[in-house]
């Protein structure tokens, strides 16, 4: 007898507009056209009764709360700190997203925006709109080290494409990793060492208890005078206070920041203003639907099979 019986449609959650919705529905469906998937608000009592996995996309809880035999929670994000904090203490096995497709798409980022400071182009935008001509000298890739937050599977793509352009590359991790070409790091002892001799900083850690407010005002000091950033994790990882500080006072020359602790960036709020800051609307790695609709697909196909589920998210740790 299979695990998951085939007359109980798979619940869609999420807080997303009905265009969005339908997008993601539609590309689930063409992935798996054995299964039934339904948005949360089309089940009906005895459907939601009956559900056992629902695929999320920035959930509603209390939707998930309304279905009493849930058993696997598989989200369409390789973000999951929202959906963990959620849930709170729960015996439901979660499942982020994990795309090579969307890695490969981050460390195409990751290079471009780190290309964008290494060769100077807010300085040259800035001279343009001065009409100032004037050429900075040209620094090798060699003579460039970029430090990444975060050696997962992301960190591990964005080294490779980095190692490939010539940067030297240094990696930080919470405990010991190896990667080839790459000076890593790991602990507080670690990281510190790390951000000293760092020229541009890429975030790409996920956002947990022990990560959020990581980089204060205390980590910033310890980049070298004029050492540049990148944030494509989460916002509340960099202290906002602090950040504005170390731009407004020139010991961080330049940020680049995709993601926020409140998105949309509010029209009021700081960086969009500021002229050390280039503001990017959390495009960096966006999840590509059908690669994503495969991977979950298979997944499912494997549950119904054997029973067996993908878990790869521990909700103690946060991610």
């Amino acid at each position: 007898m299979s695990a998951l019986a085939p007359i109980s449609p798979i619940a869609f959650v999420s807080q997303a507009g009905a265009s969005e919705v339908q997008q993601w529905i539609s590309a689930l469906q063409a992935a798996m056209p054995e299964e039934r998937i339904l948005p949360f608000e089309q089940l009906d009592a005895d459907q939601l009764a009956q559900c056992r996995v629902a695929i999320v996309a920035n959930p509603d809880p209390a939707q998930l709360k309304r279905m009493p035999q849930l058993l696997w929670v598989h989200s369409v994000w390789a973000g999951v700190e929202r959906l963990v904090a959620d849930l709170g203490q729960s015996d439901l096995q979660l499942t982020r997203l994990v795309d090579p497709r969307l890695a490969a798409t981050m460390a195409e980022a990751v290079l471009a925006w780190t290309l964008y400071l290494h060769r100077d182009m807010p300085l040259y935008a800035c001279r343009q709109r001065e009409h100032h001509w004037e050429a900075q000298p040209y620094v090798l890739p060699e003579q460039r080290r970029v430090s990444l937050l975060g050696l997962g599977a992301l960190g591990e793509a964005a080294a490779a494409v980095l190692r490939q352009a010539r940067f030297a590359v240094s990696g930080w991790s919470r405990s010991p990793r190896a990667v080839e070409s790459v000076q890593t790091f790991h602990g507080p002892a670690g990281l510190a060492q790390m951000l000293a001799q760092t020229d541009i900083l890429v975030c790409l850690l996920p956002l947990t208890a022990e990560t959020r407010g990581l980089i204060d005002a205390a980590h910033l000091a310890m980049l070298p005078p004029q050492a540049q950033l990148i944030n494509f994790a989460r916002g509340p990882i960099i202290d906002d206070a602090a950040l504005k500080a170390a731009l407004d006072a020139g010991q961080l020359r330049h940020a680049v920041l995709d993601v926020f602790a409140v998105e949309p960036l509010p029209p009021e709020a700081w960086p969009w203003s500021h002229p050390a800051v280039t503001v990017l609307p959390h495009c960096s790695a966006p999840t590509d639907r059908q690669t994503a609709s495969a991977i979950v697909a298979g997944n499912i196909r494997r549950y119904r099979h054997s029973g067996e589920i993908a878990a790869n998210v521990d909700l103690r740790r946060g991610y």
